[in-house]
């Protein structure tokens, strides 16, 4: 995915852009040209040194337009099906991939059962494992309610997870921390833009508002589904990536 150019510059193959804005003299991160393969939402950490030295050369190629380059060139890969899974989860399995990173970092994940309880706290099931859930999720509860539930919240200390109502998943705002600003630096008053909550939501009209150097509150104009905690908000003024941070 990635190369060194001598020890100055490293180029990926993200599809995203970059640009020196000369009025601001800052490096900026924008999308690529190809809105349907951008991938500006997983760069939103990268700091102005970092930008400065990286290239992306497909960010101004479609994905059509990169297939053909690879054909002329006798790539093997020119005709390789399109992946919607992580590079480094290859068999597409998220839960075995936790478990292995976990074991490798020294983290202890509870595998004992624990409790599936509705939003008043009544007991309807049980698991085997909080990381096998995701907000937001309905499939694979490991049991039948006679109608649609989906997790609402996760609670890694008490080895619990949350279970309800669909609009219940719907909110308006949230804070985010370790906050990085890249095309800007941190507004002094609330700002106006569209915020991501993750790769593949649309982006949203929301308001985003500074407390502190490193924490920022997203007030959306409309609730938004499952704004998970751990997942990242990146905020954007057109192609333009302003910055972004974690979900609390």
């Amino acid at each position: 995915m990635a190369r060194q150019i001598g020890a100055e510059r490293l180029a990926t193959g993200h599809y995203a852009r970059t640009r020196k804005n000369n009025a601001t003299g800052r490096w900026e991160l924008l999308r690529a040209r190809d809105d349907s393969k951008d991938q500006s939402y997983f760069l939103w950490g990268l700091s102005q040194e970092q930008l400065s030295r990286s290239d992306f050369p497909l960010g101004e190629l479609t994905k059509e337009e990169v297939r053909d380059l690879a054909r002329r060139a006798n790539l093997p890969v020119a005709e390789k099906p399109e992946s919607m899974e992580l590079c480094f989860v290859p068999t597409g399995n998220y839960v075995q991939f936790i478990q292995a990173y976990s074991h490798e970092r020294g983290i202890f994940l509870q595998n004992g059962e624990g409790e599936i309880v509705n939003e008043n706290g009544d007991v309807i099931s049980h698991h085997n494992g909080v990381h096998n859930f995701t907000i937001g999720q309905r499939k694979g509860l490991g049991f039948a309610a006679g109608k649609p539930l989906y997790v609402l919240s996760i609670d890694p200390t008490k080895n619990r997870v949350v279970v309800g109502k669909d609009d219940v998943l719907r909110k308006t705002a949230c804070k985010i921390e370790g906050v990085n600003w890249i095309s800007c630096d941190q507004p002094p008053s609330p700002l106006r833009a569209f915020a991501k909550i993750r790769h593949k939501h649309e982006p949203a009209p929301a308001t985003i508002e500074a407390l502190d150097a490193a924490t920022t509150r997203v007030t959306f104009d409309a609730p938004q589904r499952a704004i998970t905690p751990g997942q990242a908000v990146v905020f954007y003024d057109g192609d333009v990536v302003l910055g972004g941070g974690w979900i609390r």
